[in-house]
């Protein structure tokens, strides 16, 4: 039997830039193609840019000038500058860096001198420039590798630092920017940092008062109270309760967005509760006063600890750095502790002030807690029914692998929503099992809008999907990273998606707002000779296949995905799969949007599908 050979030979030692290109996963998460915030374009964005914040927070310049041209990002920051005879070190050692020096860089988000050579290895073009005290160094990379350095000049330019670079198209292949997450990043900077200026493509963002400009600019509809904001040493947090479901949270470590959350989110969730229930004194349960909640939390933490490279969650228990075997007598406090003493003190003291809130809050939590009470029976008969393993495979075809998990292919599970067998039996003989699990509905979906969540429990559809995606009790149990819409492109299917986009608006607006529903792009035409296919997702893509393939090739239009072969579907939903991410604009009211289309005839609905349907009728003429 022929063995493997295993020899000296086998061992191979990588170069920094080599091993950051084949296990580029391990330094930004998730590649992606730029349809969502957390793809790997937008953290070699954010890895530039925080470098020039952490200058901000120690002082050093007032305004970051960040541009983007098609593929090409610029960073240009006011700082001290990086110390002249280090630009070329900073940028290709790996652990170099001036934030090991806490004397330096206090509290800053980018810790372990990693960060811009991750960016350095995976652009096609990267390029550095430091200005400092009338002198500029200069120095320029191609995927890692330096292919161009300067001599120290003179320059007239003020201090501070300029990146430039492309990622790289052999590691991230069809990718584009999307400008509405860039903008959101951006404001986000702004929100963190009074007082920093975030030019973005000429448009400035600036802040004044932090997180209760975040809340105030960015809520979907006016809360039932002002919002309550208060700021400590290095904490700060903005507070109010809305009219939807679910809870909603904004959390941030040393102006670091952690997306997934993790310790400070999870104390101050706790907190919020604990401190209202004693403050009234009442045994309210603690989801009752949680639901509808609105809250922004910031905190600054010396040596921050995150679960991974992409700094989406924090895993710091502590808010300084403690040696193990002093943990037990040190006086540094935990992030924990932290959290709940503040909130405790300060929300207790607000509350007491301002007796208007309290009672508004007070009714909220008593009109929460007698819709709980009234659904109560239904809600125990749709988790039973929901637990039952041969009714949920009726309606799920699950994956090995899941969201939440410290699994590495997390980030890559999905559920497919289809519509009837047909279409999910093509999707569940090509799908990736590790990966990808499918959600059978069974006709068109209840119109939900208006309605309580009691409809949830009641209705067997909703029920199920719900149980599926395990968000009950919000998104921290969430087990899959993409929730995808996949209907026929046809009228029917289009009301069925509507019908589902009202339903997570209604009662889960959480998870489209933190950007994991997309909507599936299935082709319409196929287009094919005797050598080459083309799958076509648009009338004009199918004319320029007919003109590239020649004359008379076989054209085919897919009126339904039960009709593509699972042979074909399996191309359509692996590494070339196109998504539509929904995303809601910032400040868009829902509320309206949803009242206009779903809500009961309106004449205005009317007149608007009469004078559309005229243009339509004109435009085929």
């Amino acid at each position: 039997m022929e063995q493997n050979n295993y020899t000296e030979d086998s061992i191979r030692t990588l170069e920094w830039a080599e091993h950051i290109r084949i296990r580029p996963g391990m330094y930004i998460g998730k590649l992606g193609d730029g349809s969502a915030p957390d793809d790997g374009i937008y953290i070699l964005v954010k890895e530039v840019v925080d470098n020039s914040i952490d200058e901000y927070a120690m002082g050093a310049g007032k305004e970051i000038r960040v541009s983007v041209e098609e593929r090409m990002v610029t960073v240009r920051d006011f700082g001290r500058g990086i110390p002249l005879g280090k630009v070329v070190d900073v940028s290709s050692k790996m652990n170099t860096g001036g934030k090991y020096d806490s004397s330096v860089f206090q509290k800053s988000v980018g810790l372990n001198g990693v960060g811009i050579k991750a960016v350095n290895a995976l652009s096609e073009s990267f390029e550095i420039q430091s200005f400092r005290d009338g002198e500029t160094k200069y120095a320029r990379f191609c995927r890692g590798v330096l292919v161009e350095e300067r001599e120290i000049e003179q320059t007239t330019e003020p201090n501070g630092t300029r990146v430039t670079f492309v990622a790289d198209k052999e590691i991230f292949l069809k990718y584009r920017f999307m400008v509405e997450y860039l903008e959101t990043m951006m404001r986000n900077y702004a929100y963190l940092n009074s007082g920093l200026t975030m030019n973005f493509n000429g448009q400035k963002f600036v802040s004044r008062h932090g997180l209760y400009d975040l809340l105030s600019e960015t809520m979907d509809e006016e809360g039932l109270y002002p919002i309550i904001y208060l700021k400590g040493h290095d904490i700060e947090l903005a507070l109010t309760h809305g009219k939807h479901y679910g809870e909603t949270y904004y959390s941030f470590v040393n102006g670091q967005h952690t997306t997934l959350g993790g310790t400070h989110q999870t104390a101050f969730r706790e907190a919020i509760a604990k401190t209202i229930k004693e403050f009234y004194k009442k045994d309210f349960d603690m989801s009752d006063i949680r639901t509808s909640v609105i809250g922004a939390i910031s905190i600054r933490v010396q040596e921050p600890v995150f679960e991974s490279q992409t700094k989406t969650k924090l895993g710091s228990k502590y808010m300084a750095p403690v040696k193990p075997e002093e943990q037990e007598t040190t006086t540094t406090p935990t992030v924990r502790n932290f959290i709940m003493d503040f909130v405790a003190r300060e929300l207790d003291n607000y509350l007491h002030r301002n007796p208007e809130v309290a009672e508004v809050l007070l009714k909220k939590i008593q009109d929460t807690e007698r819709e709980r009470k009234a659904m109560s029976g239904v809600q125990k008969l749709a988790r039973e029914r929901a637990k039952q393993v041969s009714f949920v495979n009726k309606k799920l075809r699950d994956c090995r692998v899941h969201y939440n998990t410290k699994n590495e292919l997390a980030n890559e599970s999905s559920i497919f929503i289809t519509e009837g067998n047909s279409a999910s039996g093509s999707i569940t003989k090509s799908r990736d099992v590790n990966t990808q699990a499918v959600f059978s509905l069974r006709g068109k979906p209840y119109n939900s809008y208006g309605q309580t969540k009691k409809v949830v429990y009641e209705n067997e559809e909703f029920n199920m999907l719900q149980a599926a995606l395990n968000i009950e009790d919000g998104l921290e149990g969430l087990r899959y990273n993409k929730v995808i819409i996949a209907t026929d492109a046809d009228v029917d299917g289009m009301h069925i998606r509507l019908l589902l986009l009202t339903f997570f608006l209604q009662f889960f607006p959480d998870l489209i707002r933190t950007g994991h529903v997309y909507i599936l792009q299935t082709p319409l035409f196929r287009v094919r000779n005797k050598k080459v296919t083309r799958y076509c997702y648009s009338d004009n893509e199918r004319e320029e296949a007919i003109k590239a393939l020649g004359p008379r090739p076989e054209i085919t239009r897919f009126k339904g995905l039960g009709e593509i072969n699972p042979d074909e579907f399996r191309g359509f939903i692996g590494k070339d799969i196109r998504l539509e991410p929904v995303r809601l604009s910032k400040g868009e009211a829902y509320d309206d949007i949803l009242e206009y289309y779903m809500g009961k005839n309106t004449p205005e609905r009317q007149d608007f599908i009469i004078n559309n349907l005229y243009i339509e009728e004109d435009e085929l003429r």
